[in-house]
């Protein structure tokens, strides 16, 4: 493979801001990555990152939704959620106790991805878990 040429197919799912809605994602994240090594890593990510985008933030409001993108090449499963926004702070990783009730999903996300990141507009948040396969660039994948 060319270094500059890459296969990455690209899915995305929009959900109605409603707690139900976090199991149907994590459905959709396990179906398209079934037999994938991440795919346990993915669909935990993708219920943290759900789950918080409707506790924390306006997606959990009437008529508020999130949107899901999953992003999978050779090299990487890119998962991203973006929230509908209408808070103060932008979301952080926090090292809670392990007996807190909140604040350790993103905390947890970061200890299972191998690169996280948080992108915030005027609009929302977008949080951005990528989890590397043991493929490295420019060895042939399978």
């Amino acid at each position: 493979m060319h270094e500059y040429t890459s296969r990455v197919k690209v899915w995305g799912l929009s959900c109605p801001g409603f707690p139900e809605e976090v199991s149907r994602a994590r459905r959709w994240t396990r179906d398209i990555l079934r037999g994938s090594p991440s795919a346990q890593d993915a669909e935990l990510i993708v219920s943290e990152l759900s789950a918080n985008a409707i506790l924390h933030t306006a997606s959990g409001r009437t008529p508020g939704g999130f949107h899901l993108a999953l992003a999978v090449s050779a090299q990487v499963v890119a998962v991203s959620v973006t929230d509908d926004g209408g808070t103060d702070t932008v979301p952080e990783v926090e090292h809670q106790d392990q007996h807190a009730e909140h604040g350790r999903g993103l905390g947890m996300v970061s200890a299972i991805a191998h690169h996280v990141a948080v992108h915030a507009t005027d609009h929302g948040h977008t949080i951005t878990a990528e989890l590397f396969t043991d493929t490295r660039p420019g060895e042939p994948s399978c």
